[in-house]
């Protein structure tokens, strides 16, 4: 459980990030891919914090919401697509797991590793927008159940989950329902869900 002592974005105490800040945040643009808040501004910057700073009291919040998003009883387990070893070593986790066991034990649903980063394949962080389209490699790592809802940070290009979606229906899965936290602008459904006050856990 990771508690909030204080909001990431105005540093108030209390949850992260507090109510004001939260309903500030932009939603994310419709697109092909559903995610919670619009990668800009202080989305990006929550979301920042959370990679690159071990922001992790936000998990709570942004589990809250993106659960939300998902009609109950439509996921038989909860997955994400993993970071590379390097970046999970230099930050000591990988946030789209946290997110996703976060996320699947408000659907009261299983949460599973089915997915395996393969080697060679570097962060998409810095790389150009064409290398980002190609996408990195994933080998499932047992059979997939046949709903599966796939989770991820931050979608930018969308390759990461398409990806991840392929390799997940190749293990079995009949459907596979892509999720992220933040979209870059041209990607991602918007929902309403955020507008629900979070719990911290």
């Amino acid at each position: 459980m990771f508690l909030a002592r204080s909001c990431p974005l105005c540093l108030r105490r209390g949850l992260a990030p507090c109510d004001d800040c939260w309903l500030a945040l932009d939603p994310a643009p419709f697109g092909p891919i559903e995610a919670l808040l619009s990668y800009t501004g202080e989305g990006a910057r929550l979301l920042k914090g959370l990679k690159y700073g071990n922001g992790r009291a936000v998990i709570g919040r942004l589990a809250d919401g993106m659960s939300l998003m998902v009609e109950p009883g439509w996921a038989d387990v909860v997955t994400w697509a993993p970071t590379s070893a390097t970046r999970r070593r230099e930050r000591g986790y990988d946030q789209a797991e946290l997110l996703a066991r976060s996320v699947a034990r408000r659907l009261r649903v299983p949460c599973r590793s089915l997915l395996q980063r393969l080697p060679g394949e570097g962060p998409q962080t810095g790389r150009s927008r064409n290398e980002r389209l190609v996408g990195p490699a994933f080998a499932g790592k047992r059979t997939s159940p046949a709903r599966v809802l796939l989770i991820d940070d931050v979608v930018t290009t969308g390759s990461t989950l398409r990806s991840a979606a392929a390799v997940l229906r190749l293990m079995g899965a009949r459907e596979v329902r892509p999720l992220a936290a933040a979209s870059t602008p041209e990607h991602v459904t918007a929902r309403a869900a955020r507008s629900v006050p979070g719990r911290a856990g």
